[in-house]
């Protein structure tokens, strides 16, 4: 008997898959929003019922002249952020975008620490019991040994577009599709996936802290020079644990 194309047809997307989503990306003009770097772009793209429903970005004034390793990065130059708004300004537009959604982001610690930064400058509260997917964690745990973690990698294997890599609003569809994707994996009750996703997570920073202090006893001179106020993954959603051991050098050629 000829096995037929459709004897393993895909799994259902889980309906926890088809609840409102806000993926979240943001650029900034480096790594240690604790020593002073800035949100330049942020965006969100929603997703209801598995499709993409709107579209937001701006760009955003962070008040201090961009480095050329950024602009050669993201192709924003200071001249293209000049009379955009500060962030505070753009506060309440992005919460009306983030209202009654499940924020996804891909290496969620990077932007979370960013946003919760800039929040905390313009003096105003981050929501509170706000609940976060990282397609990341979901990514190196079913994609074991099968390359690389950039979002782009994880894209190409999963057969997702990335059309404009390190431009907010780009990365965030991305990185929406690429959950969808993922999702078709995991458990279909989202207490389950919630549960999943905490214990991998930990799993995954318990694995980072063993690599850095590797690496910080193979290099002794870099002792204390990262930012204990930002996540070990913080280098934005293309970055691969553990594929670059310099972490400025892994944010510039991250693509």
């Amino acid at each position: 008997m000829t096995a037929s194309a459709d004897a393993n047809p895909p799994k259902p997307m889980p309906s926890w898959a088809l609840q409102p989503l806000a993926v979240l990306d943001t650029e900034t003009t480096g790594l240690y929003p604790a020593a002073g770097d800035r949100v330049i772009e942020v965006a969100v793209v929603a997703f209801d019922h598995g499709v993409i429903t709107d579209r937001w970005s701006t760009l955003v004034d962070p008040g201090k002249p961009m480095d050329a390793e950024v602009t050669q990065l993201t192709g924003i130059h200071t001249a293209d952020l000049e009379g955009q708004p500060p962030f505070a300004a753009i506060i309440s537009v992005l919460l009306e975008k983030l209202k009654g959604r499940v924020l996804v982001a891909y290496n969620a610690s990077f932007d979370r620490t960013f946003l919760l930064h800039e929040f905390g400058r313009a003096g105003r509260p981050w929501p509170s019991g706000s609940k976060w997917l990282d397609p990341l964690v979901f990514a190196k745990e079913l994609q074991r040994g099968q390359g690389n973690h950039k979002l782009g990698s994880v894209a190409k294997r999963l057969g997702v577009p990335l059309e404009e890599a390190h431009r907010a609003a780009a990365d965030a569809e991305c990185a929406g599709w690429v959950l969808l994707k993922l999702a078709e994996s995991l458990p279909d009750d989202f207490a389950q996936v919630l549960d999943n996703h905490e214990k991998w997570e930990a799993a995954q920073e318990a694995e980072r802290q063993v690599w850095r202090g590797r690496q910080q006893r193979a290099n002794p001179r870099r002792q204390g020079q990262l930012d204990p106020d930002l996540p070990l993954n913080a280098l934005g959603p293309a970055y691969p644990f553990g594929d670059e051991l310099d972490p400025v050098r892994a944010m510039y050629a991250r693509r």
